[in-house]
């Protein structure tokens, strides 16, 4: 079983459904929906972002024009951060080598990118 379908399996109370979509993912009274045409570790990391939304935001946050809505966007992000990548994961791909971004990605078996920006949450990448 991958880590995306683990992470499913432990929100099986969600209705989770992976479609083509315009959007990488989007959350909805108890629905997620995931956008199928990405690489397998970037649809990972949006669900545990829209798991973070079912876990920490409340109402209609679409409008990010809303300081509150940009506040619940950010809160559902950092849970995801903490949820699939928590710092001791990175502190065991440093100690295992992996080093650059890439590899550390790779190792993690997670999106560059959401990596990255889990590394600038927890203060380790200051770029």
């Amino acid at each position: 079983m991958t880590k995306h379908e683990q992470l499913m399996a432990e929100y099986d109370n969600l209705y989770i459904e992976e479609r083509p979509m315009k959007n990488d993912g989007l959350y909805a009274d108890g629905c997620i929906w995931i956008n199928k045409n990405m690489p397998s570790v970037k649809r990972y990391s949006i669900l545990a972002e829209e798991i973070g939304h079912y876990e920490t935001s409340s109402g209609d946050i679409l409008d990010q024009n809303n300081i509150s809505n940009r506040k619940q966007e950010l809160l559902a992000r950092k849970w995801a951060y903490e949820k699939i990548v928590p710092i001791e994961y990175i502190h065991f791909a440093i100690s295992d080598g992996h080093t650059e971004i890439w590899d550390m990605a790779d190792y993690l078996d997670i999106d560059e990118e959401f990596l990255r920006d889990a590394l600038k949450y927890y203060r380790i990448l200051d770029v």
